[in-house]
């Protein structure tokens, strides 16, 4: 049974109450068990990965995978095009780095409507697949034997 670490920017509670009630029901179907962490923003999310991976691996804080949840509404400034791009950048990069299993669910749109479309259960559910991705790419790193 996996053991998932969901990290969430809960910048826009209502849109990640959305993402995180995808992701829980997705690991809950699926038997794993998990964790749940909120962090100040998306920006924020690869320090909690990076914290988790180099923690002591006892039971209490080995995870088999990570699965991130966030929320970055493209406003009048370039301060989005820094989270969205950055926040990716260093995800994908301990990813690749640490052989992670991990599903990101981070929702970068350009408004509101956008972003509820792409968090809610009843319609893309993207919290849900960033949960199904993340047990995916557990059962390929098990796969390999890595």
């Amino acid at each position: 049974m996996p053991h998932i670490l969901i990290i969430d920017a809960p910048y826009y509670t209502h849109i990640s109450t959305a993402l995180v009630d995808g992701a829980k029901q997705a690991l809950d179907a699926a038997g794993a068990t998990y964790d749940y962490l909120t962090v100040p923003g998306v920006l924020e999310i690869p320090a909690a990965v990076a914290m988790a991976v180099k923690a002591n691996p006892t039971a209490a804080t080995r995870y088999d995978g990570f699965v991130t949840l966030g929320c970055v509404i493209r406003g009048e400034t370039t301060h989005y095009d820094i989270v969205a791009f950055e926040s990716a950048r260093a995800i994908m990069d301990l990813t690749v780095e640490h052989c992670l299993a991990l599903g990101n669910g981070i929702q970068t749109v350009e408004n509101e409507a956008q972003a509820l479309a792409r968090a809610r259960k009843e319609e893309l559910n993207k919290g849900g697949h960033a949960a199904t991705a993340v047990l995916d790419m557990i059962a390929m790193r098990e796969k390999f034997g890595v």
